[in-house]
């Protein structure tokens, strides 16, 4: 998908447990001007469907360390190279630990693959803005992907 960056993430093993690398300057996806606007942390359970959002000034950057979500990307910006494609990915740990950039304009949903929990990690370019991103139902006709399972959350 055009502008969707991937890019491996470091788990250094230690005896106590690994230390996860997420984002630090320097990195191929830091922010454009070291701009960080806040990081948290959002849980997704097994069976949940969290979708469908776009954002038009944030720019999302996020990792899996615990637990695996699939992720589904669909462009439909004007313009766009890729307009129409749908992108889906796995992120999470031990195979799939990367930090993905969606950019603007691109909606994106997740849900947990596997029997327990994940969580995400976002690392947006801005702070969080109600009024700033657009929402869609996770199970709109106007993005063609279907969820298997899962009800909204």
């Amino acid at each position: 998908m055009a502008d969707a960056l991937l890019q491996p993430l470091a788990a250094i093993p230690t005896p106590g447990g690994p230390v996860l690398h997420m984002l630090r300057p320097g990195c191929a996806l830091w922010p454009e001007e070291g701009r960080v606007g806040e990081v948290y942390f959002s849980e997704t359970l097994p069976g949940h469907v969290k979708a469908w959002k776009r954002h038009t000034r944030q720019t999302q950057r996020f990792a899996v360390p615990v637990g695996l979500l699939s992720i589904v990307l669909y462009d439909d910006r004007p313009g766009s190279p890729s307009r129409g494609a749908l992108q889906k990915l796995l992120l999470g740990r031990p195979e799939h630990y990367q930090l993905l950039c969606i950019p603007l304009g691109v909606w994106y949903g997740f849900t947990a693959v596997g029997p327990g929990p994940a969580l995400i990690c976002n690392c947006p370019d801005i702070p969080h803005d109600p009024a700033e991103g657009e929402r869609l139902p996770w199970d709109s006709e106007r993005i063609p992907y279907r969820w298997t399972e899962g009800a909204a959350s």
